[in-house]
């Protein structure tokens, strides 16, 4: 029986995978276009023309259907992973003789890994192609705003760059703590049961406070990026109300996507622990 690890899963069920990811793909780019077809109906609108209120419902419509096709195949498809793995992992693990609260434990973290690829990665997928998208539209909008948009992203990838190791080391301590739930319980020793959870809060405390400290300086900077946005704009002139508009929604959707990505940059660590995990 091969080794359950997020990269057998991934290579296993490509294809549900693949439909999955190229929907979000799809999904996101007619999401990202919306502000940029809101600013050209206002400019229409102020022409007396109803020419891009039309092209605006339109896009709408077909970024609702794409959405919905995708959550209807993502409920199938992710289930039916489940469904496999699971008595598969058990198996191995019974032939390990391994305990049940182990057993378990490692079921409780296949399925966060099941739902990290259903909920997590097309998450992933679609804020990288919102921060791409939205960049290279304020590129053509606005050549300051895009260098600031820039440093913020930059300086966003440098906060987690260098806490990624304290991440994972702090992961593997809580998951380490995890797996002794049942035992503990078990125990029915009151003294033991309530060390237990207070180890085990212990970590999800530390966890939470390097998530908050990484949210703090990546927060200082999307403020400053908001600020700076409007001056800059007014700054460079204003010759068509709309795409001024549409200039500060997509920082505002940048901003969105960027925010976003670091509770999936912390996701990916943790799962590359479960998933160390379950192929020892």
């Amino acid at each position: 029986m091969s080794e359950i690890t997020l990269r057998t899963l991934v290579v296993r069920f490509k294809w549900p995978i693949l439909i999955t990811n190229l929907l979000v793909f799809l999904e996101s780019i007619l999401g990202v276009l919306i502000p940029l077809f809101i600013g050209l109906a206002i400019n229409d609108l102020l022409e007396e023309s109803f020419r891009g209120v039309i092209y605006l419902i339109v896009l709408g419509f077909s970024s609702v259907a794409v959405g919905s096709i995708r959550r209807l195949h993502d409920t199938r498809a992710y289930s039916r992973m489940f469904r496999i793995i699971a008595p598969e992992m058990v198996e191995r693990e019974q032939e390990k003789d391994s305990s049940v609260s182990k057993i378990i434990a490692r079921t409780s973290l296949l399925d966060e890994i099941v739902q990290f690829l259903e909920w997590s990665v097309p998450a992933v997928v679609g804020a990288t192609v919102y921060l791409i998208a939205t960049l290279v539209i304020i590129a053509g909008l606005n050549l300051n705003v895009f260098y600031a948009s820039l440093l913020v992203l930059l300086l966003t990838f440098i906060v987690y760059v260098m806490t990624g190791k304290i991440n994972f080391k702090l992961n593997e301590n809580y998951n380490d703590q995890l797996e002794n739930e049942v035992t503990a319980l078990e125990s029915r020793d009151q003294s033991f049961i309530k060390n237990y959870y207070r180890t085990l809060m212990r970590w999800n405390i530390k966890l939470a406070d390097l998530g908050t400290f990484n949210y703090l300086i990546v927060m200082l900077g999307t403020t400053a990026l908001l600020v700076y946005t409007p001056i800059a704009v007014i700054k460079d002139g204003v010759e068509y109300y709309g795409l001024v508009f549409s200039a500060v929604l997509y920082v505002f959707e940048f901003i969105a996507a960027l925010i976003e990505l670091p509770d999936h940059i912390e996701q990916v660590i943790r799962l590359n622990e479960i998933s160390s995990r379950l192929s020892e």
